[in-house]
């Protein structure tokens, strides 16, 4: 396994700035987000593409991913992470955020990365059920996961606490009605943190799904905020090694947006925490089978939805 970092905390900073500082600071991959300021591919230019490769050749980094999920360039007034969603009601709308990720698949192939990651269906809005939400989402995947497809390239649903898709079994009934060997689960350790599933048990559960993985700490609250690991509640010497046990041998990316005053520092951080744990050495390590760090939690009187601040990815 090896480490990445995602460019979405280096917000205010240039892209080929940003992955000088992720390739200093230590990490392998990065994680290109496909908005501003980095690569919004609608209005990214043949040149920006060509700087984008220099960069990375240039840094020595391969790319772990591109993050389609987040659309700060919209600047929807509700959340810029969430919407424009895959379940808009206004068709016109809906359509950008299909837009958007039929441009960005065609950016990844084009840039030679394995994959994007996309939101899994936005907020339910008023008098919209969830069995119409879940209808329209599938209907809306078919022919990107055909893009896709063709492209040679892999689209990762990503579950969120808040959003239509927010667990495992959530997930699953989806990708079966997908059936698309295109499509694939990006699963973030925080966001499953959030919503109270047993981490180990997920990522055995849906290892056969999983394509890529973002890692961010959480608080015991589980509210969705995104930590420095090492910060917060998750036992992340437990959950990489829960992830190899599955036979995972892809990227790990971090992911820690929050943090866009000083992302070196947090980066810093992370692998300073993370680093040891995904060393070969460490491959010995196996979960026993007593002194679970990952007990069921207590049930929660709030449902997941609510236990958001309503940030995104």
């Amino acid at each position: 396994m090896q480490l990445a970092f995602s460019t979405n905390a280096y917000l205010k900073y240039p892209f080929e700035e940003a992955a000088a500082r992720i390739a200093g600071i230590g990490y392998a991959g990065l994680e290109l987000l496909a908005d501003v300021p980095h690569a919004w591919p609608a209005g990214l230019l043949d040149g920006q593409k060509r700087a984008i490769t220099a960069a990375m050749e240039h840094s020595g980094l391969k790319f772990s991913n591109i993050n389609a999920f987040m659309m700060n360039a919209i600047a929807d007034h509700r959340q810029p992470y969430w919407h424009p969603s895959f379940i808009e009601p206004e068709p016109h709308y809906r359509q950008v955020r299909i837009d958007h990720t039929r441009r960005a698949l065609s950016l990844c192939a084009e840039l030679g990365a394995p994959h994007i990651t996309t939101e899994p269906g936005g907020p339910l809005t008023p008098g919209q059920s969830r069995r119409q939400a879940i209808d329209m989402f599938v209907e809306v995947l078919k022919p990107l996961a055909e893009h896709a497809y063709n492209c040679g390239v892999l689209l990762l649903i990503e579950p969120e606490p808040g959003l239509l898709l927010e667990t495992t079994d959530q997930y699953l009934e989806v990708a079966a009605r997908l059936n698309a060997p295109s499509i694939g689960l990006n699963f973030d350790v925080g966001h499953a943190y959030c919503v109270s599933e047993h981490l180990a048990r997920a990522i055995a559960k849906l290892a056969p799904h999983i394509r890529h993985y973002h890692l961010e700490d959480i608080a015991a609250t589980r509210v969705h905020h995104h930590l420095v690991p090492g910060t917060g509640a998750i036992d992340f010497d437990w959950v990489v090694a829960a992830i190899r046990q599955t036979g995972y041998n892809g990227w790990l990316t971090v992911e820690l947006y929050p943090f866009q005053d000083d992302p070196d520092a947090a980066a810093r951080q992370a692998l300073e925490v993370l680093q040891p744990l995904v060393q070969p050495a460490r491959a010995s390590l196996l979960i026993p089978r007593h002194d679970d760090p990952f007990p069921d939690p207590a049930p929660s009187v709030d449902p997941p939805a609510q236990r958001s601040d309503r940030r995104g990815g």
